[in-house]
């Protein structure tokens, strides 16, 4: 991201209010919402822009995490002809805007008071030198266990609360016949497991150190030596079919019955929601076990580029209109986030969104709300992808926990 040139980034500029004219009405959105209870969050928006008389062009590109979202806008950037506004995340809204390809909200901001009801946490991605250039849609969090009820009513009904505790019960599962831990073998849902046992087994002061600063020697040491061990015992609860398997299909593992758990952000409540399931009904939401009253965050924002003035009225028109407190609770209720806003009620919020609600603002009073490494909120990119690639070899038995000791910190300290 970071060898783009000046050069390059001021010919996309000029590209992009020279082909303004040509540009299709409305707002362009590149996302990668593109499973089921997402693309009908994302429903949601569309629908109310389209009342307001703005079209919308969809740009979708499968793959949790936007990691393929990210290629496909490169190519777009490169060639002078940015989408409108990108769903993006993280450290990736940071590496756009040093490039000045970004729009200025800043008016818009003011006129809706963003700076009162956004969070800090969040306007750190939402603003670049202090300018606003992304509305905030959500807030997701990482840390969190799914489990279907009746094979945990089966197994004894008790939710496990620590790693222990979890091992037993995927024992149980697993004489149950079905699939214990639902899991998906792409790199960024191998992180994603990862980054809650490092909360589990560390807690967050061992979080923020190994994962926020990198230290070398937290990612060496004998906390971090659990952490893979632990990961290790975890693979072993996976079926065979788990390589390359989209995170939504082992949701529906889980919700079919098939299998007992899954490990997954609260973006998994919208496939449950979707096959009208119920919480507590149909299905049970835990924080990954050893990780209640601390919150990974990530959030989902679109980004505005810099765009011709024939486009920018729909623009704003759509930044403001994913800020609207009616759209937040709608989106969010089906999406299976909570609110950016803080402003928000929770009473058409479900047990779980609910339960998010409470934790949420609770872990931002106690210090213990830290940004998810696997979905962009930890490290810049080139980090989370080096952490990537090592829990990814680990996981697959491609190499020892000594050697992922070795070459974690190695990794990390190669890419930053």
């Amino acid at each position: 991201m970071r060898t783009f040139t000046k050069l390059a980034a001021g010919a996309a500029l000029i590209a992009v209010t020279a082909g303004a004219a040509k540009a299709q009405e409305g707002v362009e959105v590149l996302h990668w919402w593109t499973s089921g209870g997402e693309a009908a969050a994302l429903n949601v928006l569309k629908e109310n822009l389209q009342k307001e008389g703005i079209s919308w062009q969809d740009m979708p590109v499968a793959g949790g995490s936007g990691v393929q979202a990210m290629t496909a806008l490169r190519a777009r950037v490169t060639s002078g002809d940015p989408p409108t506004a990108v769903q993006m995340l993280g450290f990736d809204i940071k590496d756009w805007a040093e490039m000045g390809v970004l729009g200025n909200l800043n008016d818009l901001a003011e006129e809706q008071g963003w700076d009162e009801v956004i969070p800090a946490a969040l306007q750190e991605f939402s603003k670049f030198d202090g300018d606003w250039i992304a509305a905030p849609v959500n807030v997701h969090s990482t840390n969190w266990l799914w489990l279907n009820k009746a094979a945990l009513d089966k197994a004894g009904g008790e939710a496990p609360k620590n790693m222990d505790e979890l091992f037993a019960l995927l024992d149980k599962f697993k004489e149950q016949g079905i699939t214990p831990l639902a899991h998906g073998g792409q790199p960024w849902q191998d992180g994603t497991l990862w980054e809650s046992v490092v909360l589990s087994v560390g807690g967050m002061d061992f979080y923020k150190k190994a994962v926020i600063e990198a230290d070398p020697e937290a990612l060496s040491s004998d906390t971090m030596r659990q952490v893979f061990d632990d990961m290790s015992k975890l693979r072993t609860y996976f079926d065979p079919n788990f390589s390359g398997r989209d995170w939504n299909l082992s949701t529906a593992l889980v919700i079919e019955g098939k299998a007992g758990a899954q490990q997954m952000g609260d973006w998994s409540k919208g496939e449950w929601l979707r096959a009208d399931k119920k919480p507590g009904e149909d299905f049970v939401c835990i924080r990954f076990p050893g990780t209640q009253g601390s919150v990974l965050f990530n959030s989902d924002q679109f980004v505005m580029f810099d765009v011709g003035e024939d486009k920018r009225d729909a623009q704003l028109k759509m930044a403001g209109a994913v800020e609207d407190p009616a759209f937040q609770i709608a989106f969010n209720t089906v999406k299976g986030s909570v609110p950016a806003r803080t402003d928000v009620p929770d009473t058409e919020f479900d047990d779980c969104g609910k339960k998010g609600m409470k934790d949420l603002a609770e872990a931002a009073a106690s210090g213990n709300l830290a940004g998810s490494l696997a979905h962009g909120h930890a490290q810049p990119s080139a980090v989370k992808e080096a952490v990537f690639d090592v829990v990814t070899q680990h996981l697959n038995g491609q190499i020892t926990t000594d050697q992922a000791l070795e070459r974690l910190p190695q990794a990390v300290a190669s890419a930053q």
